[in-house]
């Protein structure tokens, strides 16, 4: 997985703006705005790519202090982030509540433990902390699946041999969405694993959205 990150970083956002439909940015800007960040927030972009979440947090707060973190460490240098730490998604080297948020781009169904992800996440955020996730799910309904994966096999399959004379660069996108999960699936794994006031706002009949959750606290604090 690292090597194949290491090969289509150069083209990574242009992918990403292509198989989001030229929504990404839109997408990432509503879900920093909703995540409600407090004055001064810690935040971690984890499996940042090159950087967008951390990048649109900075923007949107000047103090907030930022450390993106991902498995390429070409990625990590395309991004030209002040603070970076290579490493893996299910083995943070931060300590336990560390963090306001928890920003994951893209990122959840590439890891191969998704649980013990979560877990982790978890255990980085502060009480009250909030873990947002932009990301691609399987629509709910079956017939739409087919339909959904066999697109963005084409699609996937077309760029990568445009940009890299290899057909199977890009089908990875497909390929991770098989054994995945649905918005309400993926909101419900996160109700199990200890999170609160989880809110979904899907798009694309449901093959992509954004979810926001907040790790329980001494008072409950729901994301509106």
């Amino acid at each position: 997985m690292r090597d194949m990150f290491s090969t289509i970083a150069p083209k990574y956002d242009f992918i990403t703006r292509v198989f989001s439909y030229g929504m990404d940015q839109r997408w990432k800007r509503l879900a920093v705005r909703q995540a409600m960040l407090p004055t001064g927030a810690q935040v971690l972009d984890l499996a940042c790519g090159t950087g967008d979440f951390a990048k649109l947090v900075i923007r949107q707060s000047p103090e907030a202090h930022v450390v993106a973190a991902d498995l390429t460490e070409r990625m990590l240098r395309l991004s030209q982030l002040q603070q970076t730490v290579c490493a893996d998604a299910a083995s943070l080297p931060f300590a336990t509540g560390s963090f306001d948020a928890v920003f994951i781009g893209y990122g959840l169904r590439n890891f191969p433990r998704l649980s013990a992800t979560i877990e982790e996440v978890h255990r980085v955020l502060r009480p009250g902390g909030v873990l947002v996730s932009l990301d691609f799910f399987l629509p709910s309904r079956r017939w739409l699946r087919q339909f959904y994966l066999a697109y963005l096999y084409a699609q996937g399959a077309f760029w990568g041999l445009i940009l890299h004379r290899r057909a199977r660069v890009y089908t990875y996108i497909p390929d991770s969405l098989r054994s995945f999960l649905s918005v309400r699936e993926f909101s419900t794994l996160l109700e199990k694993m200890q999170f609160t006031g989880v809110v979904a706002r899907p798009f694309i009949l449901g093959g992509i959205a954004v979810h926001w959750a907040r790790k329980r606290a001494g008072k409950e604090t729901d994301i509106e």
